[in-house]
C-alpha cells in the first residue's frame, strides 16, 4: 500500500478530486496548506505599500491506494492538477505499512 500526499494550486482540487473518483478512488484527505518552492512568492501592493507574500495558499490532497492503483493515481493527479507554469505543486508517495478501519477493524487492502 501507498499514501500519496499531492501539494496542488487551490483552484484545481475540484478536477483532481472528479479523476480520482472518476478511477475508483473513494476516500481523500484535503488541507487547506501555505508554502512556496521555486516561486518564492510574491511581491503585492496594499494600500500604496508593497510587500512580499512569502507563503502561498496551496491545497494538499492525501490519498491511501493499493500498490496496484499507484501508477493509474499519480497519472490522473499529475494530468488534472496540471497548469504548465510555475507553482502547479508536486506529488509525494510514501510506503504504508498498515491501515485499520476504526469502524470494522478490517485491515490492508480492504481497510481502503
Amino acid at each position: 500500500m501507498k499514501f500519496v500526499s499531492a501539494i496542488i494550486k487551490p483552484f484545481k482540487l475540484d478536477e483532481v478530486r472528479e479523476g480520482l473518483s472518476s478511477i475508483g478512488i473513494q476516500g481523500m484527505t484535503v488541507t487547506e496548506v501555505k508554502g512556496f518552492g521555486r516561486q518564492k512568492g510574491h511581491t503585492e501592493l496594499y494600500r500604496g505599500a508593497e510587500y512580499v507574500v512569502d507563503f502561498l495558499p496551496k491545497v494538499k490532497v492525501e490519498v491511501a491506494v493499493s500498490d496496484a492503483m499507484l501508477e493509474q493515481v499519480l497519472e490522473v493527479v499529475q494530468e488534472t492538477a496540471t497548469t504548465g507554469k510555475i507553482g502547479d505543486g508536486k506529488i509525494f508517495v510514501f510506503d504504508l505499512k498498515e491501515v485499520v478501519r476504526i469502524r470494522t477493524g478490517e485491515t490492508g487492502d480492504e481497510a481502503l
